[in-house]
């Protein structure tokens, strides 16, 4: 293991050790070397270079994860503020101020000190596998996401987006309002990427694809784009930053929307989680969904659901339950 615990990162497949440095500035993603990324959803930015990258399974860990007891997790909105916030969402649709707004609570819950967040991504990787798993521990931050969905990969100058909308225990249980959500997130999606793209670059080669998931069933849409010339990391996430899926349409509309109801800062849930290899021009950012983070003695983990003028209050409550269920159970002490 080494120098592991100075500072790691593994993520698509890779292990990277051996921190080199950490900045703030999206800019040094358009230098060189490899970085591991953590972006908030109130903007905060953590970019940290490795010099030692190799692709490698996740190493085991020292000791097995000791998480909170299920009793222990609290929420920043209860079930009935949650509601309330649903009909106030739906009352902002009528007012015709938003289409669609993303509505999240973050769940927290005390942790001892020294716990392992690559103890937590051994156990998730096993109870809850997902295609853009990752865990970064850097100085003041250590994040383990087991995130379905794709923010931005890139290969050169083509970049790509894979918004998630629509979530069931079974595809039976998906709404036609699931579908129309879909479609207006793609567009919001597509509307930023145009902001940076070449003219006429923008398509959607896939809408509304079903995946399958632990637990769960998906939506999934992707939009591809060139980009303009000269267009480099900070340009993007002006763009595109923070995510379609996890914010509504319009995205300023929404923004406004959520930052009055609710109740607690999401910071890396529904921000962006990956890595960027900028001597290759390649890189893959999920949303930070399904992700826990580790800061003061606390682990803290986020759920949602999209809310659209079809919404019934309670079964988007049900919904953001239906997220967090396997996880919460897989990080908490006796889980699943």
């Amino acid at each position: 293991m080494g120098g592991v615990y100075d500072g790691f990162a593994h993520l698509g497949h890779h292990l990277a050790t051996g921190l080199r440095d950490v900045t703030s500035d999206l800019a040094a993603l358009d230098g060189e070397g490899w970085w591991a990324v953590v972006v908030d959803y109130e903007g905060k930015v953590t970019c940290a270079r490795f010099d030692r990258v190799r692709k490698a399974p996740l190493p085991a860990p020292a000791a097995p994860w000791h998480g909170p007891r299920p009793d222990q997790w609290r929420s920043s909105l209860d079930r009935a503020a949650y509601e309330r916030g649903v009909r106030a969402i739906r009352a902002y649709i009528e007012q015709g101020e938003v289409y669609q707004a993303n509505l999240c609570r973050v769940l927290s819950a005390p942790v001892q000190p020294g716990a392992d967040p690559l103890a937590l991504a051994a156990r998730l990787a096993e109870g809850n596998p997902a295609p853009y798993a990752g865990v970064i521990q850097v100085p003041g931050l250590s994040v383990v996401s087991a995130s379905p969905e794709l923010y931005l990969s890139r290969d050169g100058d083509m970049v790509e987006s894979g918004p998630i909308k629509g979530t069931g225990a079974t595809a039976g249980d998906l709404l036609d309002k699931d579908y129309a959500e879909n479609v207006m997130i793609v567009d919001l999606v597509r509307n930023d990427l145009g902001r940076v793209a070449a003219v006429g670059s923008v398509e959607v080669p896939s809408l509304c694809a079903l995946e399958e998931h632990p637990g769960l069933v998906h939506l999934v849409s992707t939009v591809r784009a060139r980009l303009a010339r000269g267009v480099g990391w900070p340009g993007l996430f002006a763009a595109t930053f923070p995510p379609g899926s996890v914010t509504g349409a319009p995205k300023s509309s929404a923004l406004r929307i959520i930052n009055e109801l609710e109740a607690a800062p999401r910071g890396p849930y529904c921000g962006a989680v990956g890595w960027v290899d900028a001597d290759r021009g390649r890189a893959a950012l999920a949303v930070g969904i399904r992700t826990f983070w580790i800061s003061a003695g606390e682990i803290r983990f986020g759920t949602g659901a999209g809310i659209t003028w079809g919404s019934d209050p309670h079964g988007e409550w049900l919904e953001t339950e239906l997220k967090a269920a396997r996880l919460i159970a897989l990080a908490s002490t006796g889980g699943n």
